[in-house]
């Protein structure tokens, strides 16, 4: 059984979830959604990941999380 190209994920849900990055760069692996970031019609357009290990951030539009050719929800 083959996993799906892309997960379904809430955005109104995306506060402090957690994700596994697949491709991990400088030992960053795990992170955390720390805020999500909205436009003037209050949608979400992005989010404030947080690696554990370093407490290093990065925005990321929210649904380039859905890839999980990149990123696995919770950690692992």
């Amino acid at each position: 059984m083959t996993k799906p190209a892309c997960t379904q994920i809430n955005p109104e849900k995306l506060i402090l979830s957690k994700w596994t990055s697949v491709n991990p760069h400088h030992k960053e692996k795990h992170f955390i959604v720390t805020e999500v970031i909205r436009d003037e019609q209050e949608q979400i357009i992005s989010c404030l990941l947080e690696a554990v290990i370093n407490h290093n951030q990065y925005e990321l539009d929210w649904r380039e999380l859905k890839d999980l050719s990149c990123w696995l929800p919770g950690w692992r």
